[in-house]
């Protein structure tokens, strides 16, 4: 038996007095009268429970708004962007001139069934973030393959804003080369500055002096202007994490398109079109007060690569050869092992190091001991020389 039934036998039909039915129940006076007045004017239907909507609701939004806000959320899932509350709200306001809040537009979704719903995610507070404080203090490059309509792939380089997620260079290659990647950084260098730093994997298109070769165009290039380089760990894409969740945005508008592209050319105008919507078009969610790319790159001063270094690659280096004939040298964190010659033990000598070619010279006499270019992927560098003693002939 509900409550309402209870409260309405004691004051109806025990003829208790409302104050002390109130009190025994533990609600309020004027329910119990409300209660009542309501049994005595519809019988048994005041008892049914009733919603608690209010009859009039002037702050709701019209029926245009919101068959506009099932039409954004079409469209914008039509292009594959983007199109859940936040954004809808954003293109209401920016392109409608309706102020509508994300959570009314959530509700409305909800009503028409545009809503699946998910299990419950983590909570994005106990992610550990990190963003460059400037635009240009960290530029982020990767490259992504994306099939072509005529069969095959083609590549797509990108270089992004840390700050910003401003795309800087998006471009479509038959393979992506070390030369590829020089070009385009020193294209996006042209148009938007040098930043002070970068971060990339471990591809040989980014780095080969941290596997122990002579540094690619593109090491260089940045030593020469002074701009830190740095990679991330291997098998941790997590770590350059903003320019891989740009290139799920593109893949997933490029599935979108009515047309796909057949070669790298029709693919960059694509993505030429993207990366303007990207950048100006469409507001971020990483970003405060979901600005676009574009807003959040001017809105602040530029960072500046630091000092150039002109000699990144030599060095010189004193040691003593030990009693095997050897001497070591650690490289890119890799100790090797040089041979130099068991005549020459215990000898003071000098280490001139040009990236991977070396001369070595007894420091007291400036005799010329070896010259070599280092293998990286040995730990031993032998001299080249017979190994033992020749024999002699045996007489017959």
């Amino acid at each position: 038996m509900s409550k309402a039934r209870l409260v309405i036998t004691a004051v109806v039909v025990e003829k208790r007095p409302v104050a002390e039915v109130a009190r025994d129940y533990g609600v309020s006076r004027s329910w119990v009268y409300t209660l009542a007045g309501r049994y005595r004017a519809e019988g048994e239907a005041a008892l049914e429970p009733r919603s608690r909507r209010p009859r009039t609701s002037p702050a709701a939004i019209s029926p245009e708004t919101a068959a506009l806000i099932v039409r954004l959320r079409k469209e914008l899932s039509g292009q594959g962007l983007d199109a859940g509350p936040h954004t809808v709200a954003w293109h209401l306001e920016h392109d409608h001139r309706v102020r509508v809040s994300p959570a009314t537009v959530s509700r409305r979704l909800a009503r028409a069934g545009l809503v699946t719903p998910e299990p419950a995610k983590r909570p994005r507070s106990s992610y550990i973030r990190f963003q460059a404080q400037l635009p240009n203090e960290c530029w982020q490059s990767d490259f992504t393959y994306v099939p072509l309509a005529g069969g095959g792939t083609a590549q797509v380089l990108t270089w992004l804003d840390d700050h910003s997620r401003y795309a800087l260079s998006v471009t479509a290659h038959a393979l992506v080369s070390g030369q590829a990647v020089l070009e385009a950084f020193q294209g996006a260098c042209a148009r938007y500055g040098a930043p002070a730093s970068t971060l990339t994997d471990n591809g040989m298109v980014f780095t080969t002096a941290r596997r122990g070769r002579r540094p690619n165009s593109l090491e260089t290039e940045l030593r020469r202007l002074g701009i830190r380089q740095k990679n991330g760990r291997p098998n941790h894409p997590q770590t350059q994490g903003k320019v891989e969740r740009f290139q799920q945005t593109m893949k997933k508008w490029l599935r979108a398109q009515p047309a796909h592209p057949v070669t790298p050319r029709e693919l960059q105008e694509l993505l030429d079109e993207f990366t303007s919507l990207y950048n100006t078009r469409r507001p971020h969610r990483s970003l405060p007060g979901r600005i676009t790319p574009a807003s959040a790159y001017a809105a602040r001063p530029k960072a500046a690569p630091g000092t150039p270094d002109t000699t990144p690659d030599q060095r010189i280096r004193t040691d003593r050869v030990d009693k095997d004939g050897r001497i070591t040298l650690r490289l890119n964190g890799k100790l090797h092992h040089i041979g130099i010659g068991r005549a020459h033990a215990r000898t003071r000598a000098l280490m001139l190091c040009d990236g991977l070619d070396m001369r070595i010279i007894n420091a007291d006499t400036g005799e010329l001991l070896r010259q070599l270019t280092i293998d990286p992927d040995r730990d031993y560098q032998p001299t080249g020389k017979p190994r033992g003693r020749p024999r002699t002939p045996h007489p017959k």
